[in-house]
């Protein structure tokens, strides 16, 4: 009787081990929370119904089609095609540049991916940019953070502001007081506050929530658009902070792979969707099906890499912080970033964005720059290599040298967009460019 006794108890201590070990491996394999799953297989956004989702693939293909037809045959005058396809958004089909099936699945699956109701996609980045502005009307205000990606600091100086009659003021959003003045004295003209964070290239963050706040307390008129670039969907939902609208530049991380450009605005705001959809027809900036596919493609794996390229980056970080040739090193996940604890709060992870300062000058960064082997000298980021460029005279050379010696991007400080090749091989690479740096000091 005692052998059996025994014989039940050590059956129910193996039970409970083996029951301990399933759920350890399960929580070693879902360090992506689920993300993966979303990016897979996205709901459709207007009905549940799966036998509307079935009409829209028949042949089971579990890789959307690509479509490159820019003309859909119509059965009755005037009456577009498929409305009951999902990635036509009830609109059905008539012109490419006005709905595609391989353009609709895109945005549907990135809607998903970023927490939104609607997504719109546009041929760039940029195009993505314009289209939110072009909400706004004449006389009207946009409040932008200081340090803003150089192109659209561009644009907003040179063309939205002298060309569109739209008054442009940037502020450093880290000091509320300012951002709370500015939004006040426009006396209701703010429509639009917008936001980096992590900011190009400073990588400054910003509390979503609190310029949300801000903007809905002082002007309840205010749309916040965050441009969610560096984050991507996988690291930051800025619509559940409180953004009403999500820029990204698609180029980078959503496709990832350095082969196409593109740009989407997410939003919850069914007039505002409604607006960016008249936009993308009208203006036409539309990106072509096949790199929809391709940036489809990208999303799917946007987990794996954004998680491989963070781990990498936290390690050189840390490996740049000790480092003799380096000055400063900008990465929020590192406890020295002055918005470490807002990082901590807001974003799901840290990002694979690192700023840092060469010992020297200008002679002494581009020697850093021109010895590098792993990282290639080059503009962009968001992709599986690695990337390395110094923004004074790159990517934010457009910015006026006086806002650049405020925003502190002078020509040391060096730009990585760490991608996911060998941690040991990167750090090797960044130490002897360092290095030989160091030997001309």
């Amino acid at each position: 009787m005692s052998s059996i006794r025994s014989n039940k108890t050590n059956e129910a201590s193996t039970n409970g081990h083996r029951g301990s070990t399933i759920e350890s491996a399960i929580a070693l394999a879902d360090i992506y929370h689920g993300r993966g799953t979303t990016y897979l297989h996205i709901d459709n956004p207007l009905t549940s119904n799966h036998n509307e989702n079935s009409a829209a693939n028949p042949t089971g293909a579990v890789v959307p089609a690509i479509s490159l037809a820019t003309t859909f045959k119509q059965s009755t005058p005037g009456e577009p095609t498929a409305r009951d396809d999902p990635n036509s958004f009830g609109m059905g089909y008539e012109y490419s540049r006005t709905g595609n099936p391989t353009r609709g699945i895109f945005e549907r699956a990135v809607a998903a991916a970023e927490k939104a109701k609607y997504c719109v996609a546009f041929s760039s980045g940029s195009a993505a940019t314009s289209a939110v502005v072009h909400l706004l009307s004449p006389g009207e205000n946009i409040l932008s953070i200081d340090d803003v990606y150089g192109g659209t600091q561009r644009y907003f100086r040179r063309i939205v502001q002298p060309r569109m009659g739209i008054e442009v003021d940037f502020v450093d959003f880290s000091d509320s007081e300012a951002v709370s003045s500015k939004v006040l004295s426009s006396k209701g003209k703010t429509k639009l506050i917008w936001l980096e964070t992590p900011t190009n290239p400073t990588l400054k963050v910003t509390d979503i929530k609190k310029v949300s706040t801000i903007a809905k307390q002082f002007n309840a008129n205010a749309l916040l658009a965050v441009d969610n670039t560096f984050c991507s969907p996988y690291f930051q939902n800025p619509i559940e902070h409180g953004a009403d609208i999500v820029v990204h530049s698609v180029t980078k991380y959503i496709n990832g792979h350095s082969d196409v450009v593109m740009g989407v605005v997410c939003t919850n705001n069914e007039e505002i969707y409604q607006q960016l959809r008249f936009t993308q027809n009208g203006v036409g900036a539309v990106p072509s099906p096949f790199d929809c596919y391709l940036a489809h493609r990208g999303l799917k794996t946007l987990h794996l890499r954004m998680e491989a390229a963070a781990r990498n980056a936290n390690a050189i970080a840390l490996f740049l912080e000790s480092h003799k040739g380096v000055t400063k090193v900008v990465y929020p996940g590192l406890k020295s970033h002055p918005q470490h604890e807002i990082a901590t709060r807001q974003q799901h992870g840290y990002g694979a964005m690192i700023t840092f300062y060469c010992v020297g000058n200008r002679e002494h960064s581009a020697i850093v720059l021109k010895n590098l082997q792993v990282f290639a000298l080059a503009e962009s980021l968001g992709a599986v290599e690695s990337l390395a460029e110094c923004p004074s005279l790159m990517t934010h050379a457009s910015v006026p040298d006086e806002q650049r010696a405020l925003l502190g991007i002078d020509d040391t400080l060096i730009r990585l967009s760490v991608g996911i090749e060998s941690c040991v091989d990167l750090i090797a690479d960044l130490d002897n460019a360092l290095k030989a740096a160091l030997k001309s000091t």
